[in-house]
């Protein structure tokens, strides 16, 4: 009998996307819509989020946005009192400064929400979540690699790759699985920043092997494989996204 190809369609499912609201996040939200998920996005931003869910009801996709400030861990013990069959977190913050240069509100702020809020997040998730759920984790080529003026941001996705190895572990057993990409450079407004930068936009052609900086749709794919049955016996690892450059 010849195998079935197992589905990527995620008709049916219910996913939870903080950070959903624009750029890397809004596309990981456009690709579970797509693939048939209800999909609930949350930021800080009431008007953001609204925006954005109604950008994708306007193409036909399921959706609506709820304001959350995923640091609050009472307002996320609430949300999640529903379950979800998918967590897409790609709530995030980058605050960029040399080591020495590096100030200790910037560090409680960038380690609160990439780490802590990313922690919790996935906890209360799971709390409620049914056999066959998916938890991913956005995080970087960073997890796996350090970079210029990025100690505290390397550290803070070096620490989600290790949680989630430990709780793919302890998830394991519910039939839940957990994951995380690792996203290079992508363009988004939130990068414009960086890509002004001449010498780091040469820094960043010259790492990435396939010589061309990252879309948001490079994400999109990912991020449906994981959540769905084609993924269903990928747990404790990442997807790099990264064009090659942590190869070598």
């Amino acid at each position: 009998m010849i195998p079935k190809t197992p589905t990527f369609r995620l008709d049916g499912k219910r996913a939870f996307v903080p950070g959903g609201s624009r750029g890397i996040g809004l596309g990981c939200a456009a690709a579970l819509a797509e693939a048939g998920a209800h999909v609930v996005i949350a930021a800080r931003s009431a008007g953001q989020v609204e925006e954005a869910a109604a950008a994708l009801r306007a193409v036909g996709y399921s959706a609506e946005g709820v304001a959350l400030d995923v640091t609050d861990r009472e307002a996320v013990r609430q949300v999640c009192a529903e379950p979800f069959d998918i967590l897409c977190n790609s709530a995030g913050l980058a605050r960029h400064a040399t080591t020495l240069e590096v100030s200790e509100e910037d560090f409680d702020a960038v380690t609160g929400l990439n780490f802590k809020a990313a922690f919790f997040l996935a906890q209360e998730a799971a709390k409620s979540m049914p056999r066959d759920g998916s938890i991913i984790q956005i995080s970087s080529q960073m997890g796996h690699v350090g970079g210029v003026d990025r100690s505290v941001y390397a550290a803070t996705k070096h620490a989600v790759e290790g949680m989630t190895k430990s709780m793919a572990i302890d998830l394991g057993p519910k039939g839940i699985r957990v994951n995380t990409i690792g996203p290079t450079f992508i363009r988004t407004p939130l990068t414009e920043q960086t890509f002004s930068n001449p010498e780091r936009v040469a820094w960043i052609e010259e790492k990435i092997k396939l010589r061309r900086v990252g879309e948001v749709e490079d994400i999109m794919g990912a991020v449906v494989f994981l959540a769905s049955p084609a993924s269903a016996l990928i747990t404790g690892t990442s997807i790099l996204v990264d064009g090659g450059w942590t190869a070598g």
